[in-house]
C-alpha cells in the first residue's frame, strides 16, 4: 500500500476529532462523538477571571472548537458587557457549533429581583443564548420551584441546565473553613433532586464542584462515585477547572467524562481526553475501545 493511502486510511479511521484536515493526522488519537454529542461534552468557561471577547474567542475557536461543546458566561459577566457584543460572542460560538450557556446567573434574579425572572429567560431567548443554567448555591430553592422554573425555561425554547451540589454556600469564592462551618448536604438529597429534574426534561445535571474536589481537605470522591452511579456519566457535567481534578476524572472515569473547565485549559484537558499527552500517572493510559 502507498504512503497515501496508509495516511488516507488512517485519516478516515478518526474523521471525528477535527472537522477539517488535521495536522500530523497520521498520530493515533482516541475517537470520539462528532457534535453534536451525547457524552465526552466540554463546557469552557467565557468572560470571568479574564476577559473574553470576539477576537479572542475568534482564535480559541478557530483552533479548538472541535472539542468545545459548549460556552459559559460566569458571575453574570454578561450584565457587564455591551449587548451587542454578548450577541456577537453568541453568534460566534454558533458558528462554530457550540452552545452557550448563562451560567447560573438566575440566582442572582431570585434573590434579589423574583419580578424579573420572566423577562430575564425572555432575555437569554432574545441573546441567542441556548442553555439556561438554575443555580442555588446561595440560597434554599424548594425543589418544586426549582420544577417550575424548569418548565418556564424549557417553554422558552432553551435547555434547561440546573446546577446540583453538596455543599451550601458554593459559587463564589469563599474560604474552604467558611464552607466547611456551612456543613454538607445529603449526597442521597442530591441525587434524589436531580433525578426529579431529568423526568422533568432537564438537559443536563451540572455537578458544583465545592464540597467534592474545591475547597476542601479532602476530594469526596465518594460524592462524585455516588452520582455518577446512580445518574450515569451522560446525564452529568462535573466542573472541574483545576487540572488536578480534570484529570483525576479522566483517569477514573475515562475520556466520556462531562467536564467544565476554564477556557484557558482547553487544549490540556483535549490532549489527556485523546491519550497523546499527560502526567505520569496518565502517560500513555487513556485508551478507548471501540471496536
Amino acid at each position: 500500500m502507498s504512503a497515501t493511502n496508509t495516511t488516507s486510511k488512517q485519516t478516515s479511521q478518526q474523521p471525528n476529532r477535527q472537522a477539517s484536515e488535521r495536522a500530523f493526522d497520521f498520530i493515533h488519537l482516541n475517537p470520539c462523538e462528532d457534535k453534536p454529542r451525547e457524552r465526552g461534552l466540554t463546557e469552557i468557561r467565557g468572560p470571568y477571571y479574564t476577559p473574553m471577547g470576539p477576537r479572542y474567542l475568534t482564535d480559541l475557536l478557530e483552533t479548538m472548537s472541535a472539542y468545545v461543546d459548549s460556552l459559559k458566561f460566569a458571575g453574570g459577566s454578561f450584565a457587564l458587557m455591551p449587548r451587542a457584543a454578548v450577541k456577537q460572542i453568541i453568534e460566534i460560538a454558533h458558528q462554530h457549533d457550540v452552545l452557550v450557556s448563562t451560567g447560573g446567573f438566575i440566582e442572582r434574579v431570585l434573590a434579589r429581583e423574583p419580578e424579573m425572572v420572566e423577562r430575564y429567560i425572555r432575555e437569554c431567548r432574545d441573546l441567542g443564548f441556548d442553555i439556561l443554567e438554575i443555580s442555588s448555591g446561595f440560597i434554599t430553592l424548594p425543589t418544586d420551584d426549582w420544577l417550575r422554573l424548569i418548565e418556564h425555561v424549557q417553554r422558552a425554547g432553551l435547555k434547561a441546565k440546573p446546577e446540583v451540589g453538596i455543599q451550601f454556600g458554593a459559587g463564589g469564592a469563599s474560604a474552604a473553613a467558611d464552607l466547611a462551618a456551612e456543613g454538607l448536604r445529603d449526597v442521597g438529597w442530591a441525587v434524589r433532586q436531580a433525578r426529579r429534574f431529568l423526568d422533568a426534561g432537564a438537559y443536563l445535571i451540572m455537578i458544583e464542584s465545592e464540597g467534592i474536589t474545591e475547597n476542601v481537605t479532602t476530594w469526596r470522591t465518594d460524592a462524585a462515585a455516588a452520582i455518577i452511579d446512580a445518574l450515569g456519566l451522560e446525564k452529568v457535567m462535573f466542573e472541574a477547572a483545576d487540572p488536578d481534578v480534570f484529570a483525576w476524572y479522566i483517569k477514573n472515569y475515562g475520556p466520556d467524562v462531562n467536564l467544565f473547565v476554564d477556557h484557558s485549559q482547553i487544549v490540556q484537558l483535549e490532549t489527556l481526553r485523546a491519550g497523546i499527552w499527560g502526567t505520569k500517572s496518565l502517560w500513555g493510559r487513556v485508551i478507548t475501545y471501540k471496536g
